[in-house]
C-alpha cells in the first residue's frame, strides 16, 4: 500500500480519536474545570495534528498522482512507438498526419508525413468506404490492410509467413485427372495387331513424357484410359501449356486415316478426394459431351476449356442408340404423361426434334404436349403446315398450361438445348425428378442436373437426327406420316445448310429413313424460301461487313435497327460463303431488346470457343450468344476475346 493512503488511513483514526477527546473533555470539564482546560489543551494539540496531516497527504497525493500519469503516459508513447505493427492517421484528404516508428521500418523511409495515402497504398483506391481488411505487397512482404474510415486510421500487419504458408497449403492441395482416348475404336479399326500396338505405343510414349516433363504421377487404368495425380501448382502449369499433350498425340498420328485425340478431365479444390475423383469424372464427361479432343478442368467453382480445335468424330455403331432408345421407351411407359420442351425462340431443329418425341408418346398411347408459346419467323411455315393438322395443333401448349399438368409422374423430354437456362419454362424442371436431355451441341459449364437420361452426341448434325435414329429403335414398327417425316428432314436440312455442312454418314442414313417414310423435300424448300425484303435487309448487313486477322468477318448492324434472330444467323452463313472468309461474326440488335450474335466457321477456327467466352456456345462450326447493351459494345467485347484467343494459341488451326 502507498504511504500517502497509509497516513491517510491513520488521518482517519486521528479524526476520530479528536472528537472523541472532545467529547470526554466535555463530559470532564462538567466535573472539573481544571481537568478541563487540560484536555482542552491536548485536543487543541491533536487537531493542530491532524490538520498538518491532512496536509500532507494532499501533497504526497498530489506528487504521487503526477507520477503515475507522467509513467502512464510515457509506457503508452514507448508502446506505440514499439508495436509490431504500423499505425498511419490521415485526415479528410487521406494526407498522412502521423505515423508510429514500425511504418519507418517497412517503408524504409524517414517519414511519410504529408503524403497521399493511396499513393503509398495503390490498393487503397479500390477500397470502399467501410471498415474492413485487405492485402497488399510492399517490397517482398505482404502486408494486410485494416481501415477504418469513420476514425481515418489505418493499421498495417506483417503476414507474409502466413501468406507464404496459406499459398504452399493451396499450391500442394491434390489435384486428379483422367485422360483418355476417346476415338481408339474408331482410329484402329480395320488395323491388325501390330499396326494396333505400335500406334498404342507411340501415344503412350507421348503421354508418358508429357507426364515426365510436368512431374505428374501416370498409372494406366486400362488400354485407353490414365490416372494423374498431381497438385494444384502443377496443375496450373499445365493450363498455361494450354494442354499441349492433345496437339501432340494428334500430330504423331496425323498419318492414319482418322488422327487419335484425347479426352483430359481435371479437378482440384473440392471438400474431399471423394468429391475430388467425381468431379475428376464428370470433367472427362464434360469434354466427350464436347467432342473430345479437349481439356475440361474445374478448380473450385470454375470450369475452363482448353483445346477442341478439331470436329467430334462420327461413331460408327448405333450399339448407344439402341440403349438409350430402350431407356426412353421403359420411362415413357412407366410415365403418366409426356411434356416436351425445347429452347427458347426454337427453330426447325427443336420443333421437329419435339415432333419426333411426340410421335414416340403416342407410340404407347400416352398423353403428351409440347410446350410452344409464340412462333417466331424461324419456324411459322413449319408451324402453319402442321396445325393444318388437328392432331398436331391441339398439343400445342403454352407454358403455364404446362405449370398446372406437370406433377412428379410426368416425365419431362428436353430436346436441343442442356442449359437450364434456355429452355421456355425452367419452372417445369422443379416440378419432377423425371427429365431426359436429348442434344447435339457440344455440352457447356451450364447443365440441367436432376436428368435421369441424357442422350448428347456433338458428333450429330441435329437434334432431329438423334430423334430419327431413337425411332427406329423405339417401337417394332415405327411409321410416320407425311408430315411428321418433313418435319424431322426439316430440322436436319435446316441444321446442316442443306446437307453442306457437319453431315456424316448417319445423317444421310436418317434422311433416307425419314424419305422412305414419305418426307416432303419440296415442302422443305418451300419453308426455306426467303421473302425479298428480308434478303434487302440481309445484303444491308452484309454491306457493313469488315475483314480482321485476314480470314475473319465481322458485320455490325446499324444503331437503332432491330433484326430477328433467325435474319442475323443467316447473314452470317451468307458470309461464310465469301472468298478467303473463313469465320463469320454478325451482331445486331433483336427486337427484345438484346443484342444476337451468330458465329460461324468451316472448320478451321472454334467459333463455339470464342461465343463461350461471350456468355453463349454452341458448336465448332456453328455458335451463338446473347447479351445486353449495344451492338458496338458487343463488337469491341468480341475483338477483345478474338486478340486474347489469338495471343493464347492462335485463331486458326
Amino acid at each position: 500500500m502507498p504511504k500517502f493512503l497509509i497516513k491517510r488511513w491513520h488521518g482517519m483514526h486521528h479524526l476520530w480519536a479528536f472528537v472523541l477527546m472532545i467529547l470526554l473533555t466535555v463530559a470532564l470539564a462538567a466535573y472539573e474545570w481544571k481537568l478541563g482546560m487540560v484536555g482542552l489543551l491536548l485536543s487543541g494539540a491533536i487537531g493542530v495534528y491532524s490538520v498538518m496531516a491532512e496536509r500532507a497527504f494532499r501533497r504526497d497525493l498530489k506528487m504521487y498522482l503526477g507520477t503515475l500519469s507522467y509513467r502512464v503516459k510515457k509506457a503508452g508513447n514507448e508502446v506505440i512507438s514499439d508495436l509490431p505493427f504500423g499505425i498511419i492517421l490521415y485526415n479528410e484528404e487521406k494526407t498522412v498526419e502521423w505515423h508510429n516508428a514500425f511504418v519507418t521500418h517497412m517503408l524504409e523511409r524517414e517519414s511519410v508525413v504529408g503524403e497521399s495515402l493511396e499513393d503509398l497504398f495503390p490498393s487503397l483506391s479500390q477500397a470502399k468506404e467501410r471498415e474492413g481488411t485487405m492485402e497488399a505487397a510492399i517490397g517482398g512482404s505482404i502486408y494486410e490492410l485494416m481501415f477504418r474510415f469513420d476514425e481515418r486510421l489505418l493499421y498495417l500487419r506483417d503476414i507474409t509467413q502466413r501468406w507464404q504458408l496459406a499459398k504452399r497449403y493451396e499450391e500442394e492441395k491434390l489435384a486428379l485427372g483422367i485422360v483418355m482416348m476417346d476415338n481408339l475404336e474408331e482410329v484402329t479399326q480395320g488395323m491388325d495387331d501390330q499396326q494396333r500396338s505400335t500406334l498404342l505405343s507411340k501415344a503412350t510414349a507421348e503421354i508418358t513424357e508429357w507426364a515426365s516433363k510436368f512431374h505428374v504421377y501416370l498409372k494406366r487404368l486400362t488400354s485407353d484410359r490414365y490416372l494423374v495425380i498431381t497438385d494444384q501448382r502443377t496443375l496450373k502449369q499445365l493450363e498455361l501449356s494450354r494442354f499441349v499433350l492433345l496437339d501432340e498425340v494428334r500430330e504423331i498420328t496425323a498419318e492414319n486415316k482418322i488422327p487419335m485425340t484425347l479426352s483430359v478431365g481435371f479437378a482440384a479444390g473440392a471438400e474431399s478426394i471423394v468429391e475430388l475423383g467425381h468431379w475428376a469424372q464428370t470433367s472427362l464427361d464434360i469434354a466427350l459431351g464436347r467432342g473430345g479432343d479437349q481439356a475440361a478442368v474445374r478448380i473450385g467453382q470454375r470450369q475452363s476449356f482448353y483445346g477442341g480445335k478439331s470436329n467430334a468424330v462420327e461413331k460408327r455403331t448405333r450399339v448407344r442408340a439402341r440403349v438409350v432408345a430402350h431407356a426412353l421407351r421403359d420411362l415413357m411407359r412407366d410415365s403418366d404423361r409426356v411434356v416436351i420442351m425445347g429452347h427458347k425462340m426454337p427453330d426447325m431443329d427443336a420443333i421437329g426434334a419435339a415432333i419426333g418425341v411426340l410421335k414416340a408418346a403416342l407410340l404407347f398411347n400416352k398423353e403428351a404436349y409440347i410446350v410452344l408459346e409464340g412462333i417466331n419467323p424461324a419456324i411459322q411455315k413449319m408451324m402453319e403446315m402442321l396445325k393444318e393438322d388437328e392432331r398436331f395443333a391441339k398439343r400445342f401448349i403454352s407454358p403455364e398450361h404446362a405449370l398446372g399438368i406437370v406433377d412428379h409422374k410426368t416425365l419431362v423430354v428436353v430436346v436441343d438445348t442442356h442449359k437450364a437456362s434456355m429452355v421456355k419454362e425452367p419452372r417445369l424442371l422443379a416440378l419432377t425428378d423425371r427429365i431426359v436431355v436429348v442434344d447435339h451441341h457440344r455440352r457447356g459449364e451450364e447443365f440441367i442436373s436432376n436428368t435421369i437420361l441424357v442422350y448428347m452426341e456433338p458428333y450429330a448434325s441435329s437434334t432431329c437426327e438423334l430423334i430419327t435414329e431413337l425411332l427406329q429403335y423405339i417401337h417394332d414398327r415405327v411409321l410416320l406420316d407425311v408430315k411428321e417425316a418433313t418435319a424431322l428432314l426439316a430440322g436436319i436440312t435446316v441444321d446442316t445448310k442443306s446437307f453442306s455442312l457437319r453431315t456424316g454418314s448417319r445423317t444421310f442414313e436418317a434422311a433416307s429413313f425419314l424419305r422412305r417414310n414419305g418426307a416432303d423435300s419440296t415442302l422443305i424448300q418451300r419453308m426455306l424460301k426467303e421473302d425479298l425484303t428480308e434478303y434487302i435487309k440481309k445484303a444491308e448487313m452484309i454491306k457493313l461487313a469488315e475483314i480482321v486477322y485476314d480470314h475473319i468477318a465481322i458485320a455490325v448492324t446499324e444503331q437503332g435497327r432491330q433484326y430477328s434472330q433467325l435474319l442475323i444467323a443467316q447473314t452470317a452463313d451468307t458470309l461464310l460463303n465469301m472468298t478467303d472468309v473463313l469465320a463469320s461474326f454478325v451482331i445486331g440488335e433483336r427486337p427484345d431488346g438484346l443484342i444476337g450474335i451468330s458465329a460461324r466457321s468451316l472448320g478451321h477456327m472454334n467459333v463455339q470457343v470464342v461465343m463461350e467466352r461471350m456468355g453463349g456456345g454452341g458448336h465448332l462450326t456453328n455458335a451463338a450468344a446473347q447479351m445486353e447493351g449495344t451492338a458496338i459494345e458487343a463488337a469491341q467485347r468480341l475483338k477483345q476475346v478474338l486478340r486474347e484467343l489469338n495471343t493464347e494459341e492462335g485463331l486458326f488451326e
